[in-house]
């Protein structure tokens, strides 16, 4: 009758009947009578936990079973009320409880849309900049503007176009790709548009295009910059107007599509240039997204580090030397070249530590050194510093690799034990495993 006030009530007289409710509907907290008929209120609270059901418990107790109120405590109950109780105090705690518990699911929440955010579709990044990018696709995909999608090569621009369609009411139509410059230009107007049968040598049957395939989702049209200007003038009215031809037809034909296109290319300049038509390219530039390379959003590398090691060896590992220079190489083939440098980093290694030795060429040393070289630069190290930070650096990576044996690493290095010893005490390197013949 008091909780009435406070929100729904249910009722169950016994254990049974409370796992029974429990069971078809999530209560947002429980009162538990310790004594009851049959099984107790502690066997309930057992129940309770093994099912994960997350409400808080509070436990309704005479005032001589209030040792049984505490063990109800160790086992997970949120709080105790001795009987007889006054009925504005059960009333605070109910609500102090439920309040807690809206403020638990909030911080929970906030944590799922967190984690959310450092992934959109195959996407992946924390930085201020991919989560912009996550926010623009997320309210363009629910337009049906086409997209132009710019970036260096190896940016993501195909997952950006993925992310749009799959987040889009067209989700559960097809998702067509087309890379223009990897098509003959010859044969681009009959990949796009479809051809009849003998519309030109080699055309042995009907063939439907790519903008047929795609009716009813989204057609991806990659490199739109590598497209010949007579081809361009025909993509340009498919736009405009949702109609073509197929090569070799006069009848016009009807899709419903959405555009989504993407280029390395500078179209401005092409436009200037006359290598691409300003009119197309306002038609495709309605909303723009500008990918940011690798390079200018380094907080990322770690988190893609993660993500693609995940996929592929959970259980190894890349050292810290490793780490260090991947975290300070340039990075010009961006996000691809760093999924191509751990699958050969994998490919490469003995055991469950990926190092440096293991890595590319271009990236081993190389990242490491130009990381220490910029912040010697920028005046954040002396050279003494410099010098000892990049000498810790190889001494830890030898170490790791040889799994902190101290000889096979002295050996390794062309150095005696002894000495390895004193660099590493300089150093401030401490010994993180016994050693192992």
């Amino acid at each position: 009758m008091l909780l009435k006030s406070e929100g729904d009530v249910t009722v169950a007289a016994n254990v049974d009947e409370a796992l029974k409710a429990v069971a078809q509907q999530t209560p947002d907290l429980i009162l538990l009578d310790l004594v009851m008929p049959g099984r107790s209120g502690l066997e309930l609270l057992a129940e309770l936990k093994e099912r994960d059901v997350r409400a808080p418990v509070i436990v309704l107790t005479a005032t001589n079973t209030v040792n049984a109120a505490v063990e109800a405590m160790k086992r997970g109950a949120a709080d105790f009320v001795t009987k007889p109780f006054e009925l504005d105090a059960l009333r605070l705690k109910v609500r102090d409880k439920l309040e807690k518990r809206e403020l638990q699911d909030e911080v929970e929440r906030l944590r799922d849309e967190v984690e959310e955010r450092q992934q959109l579709g195959a996407m992946v990044g924390r930085s201020d900049s991919m989560r912009a990018i996550f926010r623009a696709v997320e309210r363009i995909a629910k337009a049906e503007a086409t997209v132009l999608v710019t970036g260096e090569s190896g940016t993501g621009k195909e997952l950006v176009a993925r992310a749009i369609h799959e987040n889009s009411p067209r989700a559960a139509g097809p998702f067509v790709a087309v890379n223009c410059g990897a098509i003959p230009s010859e044969l681009i107007e009959s990949e796009l548009f479809g051809h009849e049968k003998g519309a030109f040598t080699g055309a042995t049957d009907r063939r439907a295009g790519r903008f047929e395939a795609a009716d009813g989702g989204t057609l991806f049209l990659d490199e739109i910059g590598e497209l010949a200007l007579a081809v361009q003038v025909k993509l340009l009215r498919a736009l405009q107007e949702r109609t073509f031809e197929r090569v070799g037809s006069s009848k016009p034909m009807t899709v419903d599509v959405r555009i989504v296109t993407a280029t390395n290319r500078d179209l401005q300049a092409d436009v200037a240039s006359g290598n691409f038509r300003e009119d197309l390219f306002y038609r495709v530039a309605v909303v723009p997204i500008a990918l940011p390379p690798l390079r200018e959003r380094r907080e990322d590398i770690r988190l893609l580090i993660d993500h693609f090691m995940s996929k592929r060896a959970p259980d190894k590992k890349f050292t810290s030397a490793a780490l260090g220079s991947l975290d300070g190489y340039g990075w010009p083939g961006n996000v691809r070249e760093l999924e191509n440098a751990i699958e050969h980093g994998l490919a490469l290694c003995d055991g469950d530590l990926i190092g440096q030795n293991d890595l590319p060429i271009s990236i081993g040393r190389t990242g490491q050194a130009e990381a220490l070289r910029e912040e010697w630069r920028q005046g954040g190290l002396g050279f003494e510093e410099t010098v000892q930070r990049f000498e810790t650096d190889i001494l830890r990576e030898a170490l790791e690799s040889h799994r902190w044996n101290q000889t096979k690493t002295a050996t390794a290095l062309g150095i005696t034990r002894r000495v390895l010893k004193l660099k590493m005490d300089k150093l401030g390197i401490d010994e993180q495993d016994e050693e192992t013949d």
